[in-house]
């Protein structure tokens, strides 16, 4: 089963040497192709390709936006950012965004074949350059302090609840049990989730494991 590519540049050269690449390739094929952002939200709807290659300058909406609303309606596609953008700024908005990879157009090469192999096996892919952004950025706030557990920013009825969440109670058991209404568990779960970053019950109960809670 070939790896279905969506190409999305504003740049039609480039797309056509991309192209070319790509189909040289025994297991891929470029099923389509896209010139802006919008554009991009319309093919991957129609199409829902395997992996979109993405630009991130290209005209009415930008590559970091359409990556975010194409991760919203299909969230199994994987986006590789494909840019010139080696600025820090750019590498964080992308992940933000849900992209699977970021790396150079410049490496686009048989780097960027593996690539291609990374994100569709579910992995994630970063070139060198935007490697050594987010570990330098890591690094810089451990440094400042600023890399803190997100755990210390939960209060003592937070922490409390996300305990009893990972326990599997139910907002209704919780609230008799603390004496609170269910509106008020669930707006602390809620808090608790953004908090934390984290987007499911699962992940949740996960998080707790890891950090010891369920063990007394």
């Amino acid at each position: 089963m070939k790896i279905r590519i969506l190409l999305a540049d504003d740049h039609t050269i480039l797309r056509a040497g991309l192209k070319m690449m790509l189909n040289a390739q025994p297991d891929m094929e470029v099923v389509g192709e896209a010139q802006d952002g919008r554009q991009a939200i319309q093919e991957a709807q129609r199409l829902q390709p395997d992996v979109i290659l993405m630009d991130i300058t290209m005209p009415d909406i930008n590559g970091i936006e359409a990556t975010k609303q194409i991760r919203r309606l299909l969230p199994d596609i994987r986006i590789l950012v494909l840019t010139m953008h080696e600025h820090d700024e750019y590498v964080f908005q992308a992940l933000r965004a849900g992209a699977a990879g970021y790396m150079l157009k410049e490496a686009a090469d048989t780097e960027l074949i593996t690539a291609i192999h990374v994100i569709k096996s579910g992995q994630f892919y970063l070139s060198p350059t935007a490697q050594s952004v987010v570990v330098g950025d890591y690094l810089q706030r451990v440094r400042t302090g600023e890399e803190r557990d997100s755990y210390s920013s939960l209060t003592e009825r937070e922490r409390e609840i996300l305990k009893l969440v990972a326990e599997g109670h139910t907002n209704n058991q919780i609230a008799e049990r603390l004496i609170i209404s269910p509106k008020t568990v669930d707006t602390h779960r809620t808090h608790i989730m953004d908090k934390l970053n984290l987007h499911s019950r699962a992940e949740l109960v996960k998080y707790a494991m890891r950090r010891g809670l369920l063990e007394d």
